[in-house]
């Protein structure tokens, strides 16, 4: 009977945010482009595309300083990203 109290560990594909964020970011930039160039929705839909740009930006950005922190070895570095 197998340990309950072991949980295996996702695969690292399963683990990795590269993915999800370049989706996010490819269709907020699709739905930007279509709203800019289709003007589709008025400066409020643009504005919410823009918005939804920058958090993918941002969401990169801290993805890559945990990164940093985790291979400096920073103690308050978020695990699994190594």
């Amino acid at each position: 009977m197998p340990d309950e109290t072991s949980i295996p560990e996702l695969p690292a594909r399963l683990r990795a945010p590269e993915p999800v964020i370049v989706v996010g970011m490819v269709a907020w930039l699709v739905a930007t482009l279509a709203v800019w160039i289709g003007d589709l929705g008025g400066d409020h839909a643009l504005a919410i595309c823009l918005v939804g740009l920058g958090v993918g930006v941002a969401g990169t950005a801290i993805v890559l300083a945990q990164r940093g922190a985790v291979r400096r070895g920073s103690r308050g570095a978020q695990e699994g990203l190594d």
